[in-house]
């Protein structure tokens, strides 16, 4: 099957998770926005059917899937990046949306009071949500994952076996490394095998070919994930 992803053009964003899983099983896919966004937008706004309420959405034969945590579920099954266990995929499933409240929260770092203003009308409160995002949320986080990493019994979340889930925290740490960099080295020596999964995930050989490629958008102060420096010291 030939997949069709819609997501913004410009930005890694909530697409990049599913971009990541696709690349690394080698599927066939479409960047469909990349080319222009008039498709997608057509199909947010369809009174019929299943329309999605916003990108990423993934289109795959006669289903439109939406949200990022939903897409992984389904391409998880498919190409072998989730457990065969029920118990299995639920467990991959619920690691994933614990990542997506990350995300979330990294996106608050820098607009805590909402999207739809500037950063810059909002510094004073990123300073004071980034300085409680380090001190309590960050260790909390990635302090879980480091534990389930501990007692996986292999080099990944589920064990020896790579899962979605392993892919998208590779993406954590990148985007913290470029939006935190000060940050992030003095916290790294707390989570060794959390940036042992990062670099072991940045070697597989079709992740490692897709970072080299056009195909990945660099970060950007459009995206989840902003260098902004007050916000770094």
């Amino acid at each position: 099957m030939r997949y069709e992803l819609y997501y913004w053009p410009t930005i890694q964003g909530r697409g990049e998770y599913v971009r990541l899983a696709l690349e690394d099983v080698g599927a066939e896919y479409a960047d469909v926005a990349r080319s222009g966004v008039a498709g997608m937008m057509k199909m947010m706004q369809e009174k019929r059917g299943t329309p999605p309420f916003a990108p990423p959405f993934l289109k795959a034969g006669s289903l439109v899937i939406g949200q990022t945590a939903n897409i992984l579920l389904y391409l998880g099954s498919r190409h072998g990046l989730a457990p065969k266990a029920e118990s299995g995929r639920l467990w991959v499933h619920q690691l994933q949306l614990t990542i997506a409240d990350l995300v979330l929260e990294i996106h608050d770092t820098h607009h805590p009071l909402g999207p739809s203003l500037y950063y810059e009308d909002q510094r004073a409160p990123a300073k004071r949500r980034t300085e409680e995002f380090w001190k309590e949320r960050v260790p909390k986080y990635l302090g879980y994952f480091e534990r389930i990493l501990a007692h996986s019994g292999g080099s990944y979340l589920t064990g020896r076996r790579i899962c979605y889930a392993d892919l998208s925290l590779f993406q954590i740490v990148q985007g913290l490394r470029y939006a935190f960099p000060r940050r992030v080295k003095a916290f790294e020596r707390r989570i060794p095998r959390l940036v042992a999964l990062h670099d072991r995930v940045a070697e597989r050989p079709k992740i490692k070919a897709y970072l080299a490629s056009e195909r990945r958008i660099a970060f950007n102060e459009d995206g989840i994930f902003r260098h902004y420096k007050v916000l770094d010291l």
